[in-house]
């Protein structure tokens, strides 16, 4: 009799805590248990953001500094023309042609611009925008070389694209005499100064910043 009254109490004992086990599982875990844990992960994830945050925001004047190193820098590069806008530029872009082949052929006695015009520049994956002129002269050719170097070679960059001759022919010169000459056609382009966008770095900061 003392064996089967263990085992009862055993037994007993072991159904009261599986009904505790279901309890805790029904009852305690789902409403109790589970909000608790989640609001620990939202503490440690905000603190975490938080002090992201704080670290790039104290970063905030090296990288102001650094900004402001690639603003001068840029300004102080030759490489891209200095107008602001695609229109500008191609305004600029004639004059320069024009004051350049003025000084090859004074008067063009033995160089003339016969036609420019603006091309449309494609809407491509290249990083900086290009402004491209369409450009037709007849000049002779020691002229002809005298404006490609001068175009290729000055302060900002410009670049000669899709180069082709024509036809050859003859110009009267002022002395009266005949000379060769080409008529040629080329594409004269520059590209624009990039914008500088601030860090992401920075931007996620202020970001962050105002969210709190």
């Amino acid at each position: 009799m003392p064996a089967v009254a263990d085992r009862d109490r055993w037994l007993a004992l072991a159904l009261l805590l599986a009904a505790l086990a279901l309890a805790y599982l029904l009852l305690v875990h789902p409403w109790w248990t589970v909000p608790l844990l989640q609001a620990d992960h939202d503490i440690a994830q905000s603190r975490e953001r938080e002090l992201r945050v704080r670290t790039q925001l104290a970063q905030a004047p090296e990288i102001e500094r650094r900004l402001a190193a690639a603003s001068r820098e840029a300004e102080r590069s030759p490489g891209f023309l200095p107008e602001a806008s695609a229109e500008l530029a191609t305004a600029g872009l004639v004059q320069r042609l024009e004051a350049v082949v003025a000084q090859a052929s004074p008067g063009n006695r033995s160089c003339a611009i016969t036609n420019r015009s603006p091309l449309a520049a494609a809407a491509d994956s290249q990083r900086f925008q290009r402004v491209v002129v369409q450009v037709r002269l007849r000049c002779g050719t020691p002229e002809l070389a005298a404006v490609l170097h001068a175009l290729e070679s000055g302060s900002p960059r410009l670049f000669v694209g899709n180069f082709n001759v024509l036809a050859q022919r003859y110009f009267s010169l002022g002395q009266g005499a005949g000379s060769g000459g080409l008529d040629i056609s080329f594409d004269l382009y520059g590209y624009l100064r990039p914008a500088i966008a601030p860090p992401a770095g920075a931007a996620a900061a202020a970001g962050g910043s105002d969210a709190r």
